[in-house]
């Protein structure tokens, strides 16, 4: 069988097979989102009302086809108006700022000028190489007046019959070691609050302490959390009964959380989700294929393979939580099988958000 053809193939498998709890469930091809970069997403992700940084972000994220094609005179173009954007608007942005925050914003967003400055400069130079270090740079200063913009406290509404379940009030970043290496990861409370709390909470209990990856489907998932003995989920021990996550989705533009509800179940067959499945390293939440509400502790990091699952085109958006992204360790998790292992999972920061059940 030739390469393509195995690959034809495993799709087809992959997308008529329904998993149980042992693995993530998904059926269809909703559309999803074109951007592949984690931090992208992320930064994209961050609820916030503020349109000129917003604008100011996208227009550097969007430099790449240019880049690609070396048309090195539109990009100059691109940096000019950024320049132009960010010298017109500043006191806008700032003035979405809260107060206490705004000397922070400012030295971010002089930082910001000065990295426009140094991409001005690559552009004449033609250097390709230091254009996307000064680039990554830039927007790293830009997602931090992001971050800044979000309303201290911002907690989304969340049905009461959820009330029980811990939730994660922010973001947190988490280090997954493994018997191959570390991974540096980014879980996301703002859009996904049940599932990141629920992973957050097992994480400081030390429950995936040690734990194998019970499930490696090449070119798709790799997956743990399955705990030694016969349950397949984090038992509450003051209910004794196997706690469950539901399936949480959020999508752009719409006021309510999809809660037990899939795309296809609310005729959203293309929608985007906030959260989308686009990348090498997603974090999913797995649970059955019978039932959208018995996810427990099992979780998957997606193996974003182009040919397999295009960004914009894959088998799992609206039919799986996403909540967070591997942003650092990749070389990692693409050597991961299922002889390997859980050492620790490490909350490095951000397990303050994590709010306790009621």
């Amino acid at each position: 069988m030739t390469h393509q053809r195995f690959k034809a193939v495993l799709v087809a498998l992959i997308s008529v097979a329904l998993f149980n709890l042992a693995a993530p469930a998904w059926a269809g091809l909703p559309q999803g989102n074109a951007v592949k970069d984690p931090t992208a997403i992320l930064r994209d992700a961050l609820p916030f009302d503020q349109d000129d940084i917003r604008q100011l972000q996208h227009r550097l994220e969007l430099t790449s086809d240019d880049l690609r094609a070396k048309r090195w005179s539109a990009l100059g173009k691109t940096v000019s108006r950024s320049q132009a954007l960010l010298k017109t608007r500043r006191n806008t942005i700032l003035d979405a700022v809260p107060e206490p925050l705004r000397d922070q914003a400012t030295a971010l967003l002089s930082d910001v000028d000065a990295g426009l400055e140094q991409m001005a400069a690559q552009v004449k130079a033609v250097d390709k190489p230091a254009f996307i270090v000064d680039r990554r740079t830039t927007l790293t200063r830009i997602g931090d007046v992001e971050r800044l913009l979000v309303q201290d406290g911002f907690e989304r509404p969340i049905p009461a019959e959820f009330d029980a379940l811990p939730r994660l009030q922010g973001r947190a970043v988490v280090n997954i070691s493994t018997t191959k290496g570390d991974l540096t990861t980014v879980v996301d409370g703002y859009n996904a609050p049940l599932t990141s709390g629920a992973f957050i909470d097992l994480a400081l209990k030390g429950f995936y302490d040690g734990l194998p990856f019970n499930r490696a489907e090449d070119f798709y998932v790799l997956q743990t959390g399955d705990p030694v003995g016969p349950e397949i989920g984090y038992i509450d021990p003051s209910t004794k009964q196997e706690r469950h996550v539901p399936l949480e989705i959020r999508v752009p533009g719409e006021a309510d959380t999809l809660y037990n509800e899939t795309f296809e179940d609310v005729g959203m067959f293309k929608a985007t989700p906030t959260l989308p499945f686009a990348t090498l390293g997603t974090l999913g939440w797995a649970h059955s294929a019978n039932e959208l509400d018995d996810g427990s502790s099992q979780f998957f990091m997606f193996l974003y393979e182009a040919e397999l699952t295009p960004a914009g085109l894959n088998l799992v958006d609206g039919r799986n939580t996403a909540f967070g992204y591997v942003v650092d360790g990749f070389d990692v998790l693409e050597e991961l099988g299922v002889d390997d292992a859980i050492k620790t999972v490490t909350v490095v920061d951000g397990a303050n958000q994590l709010k306790a059940h009621a």
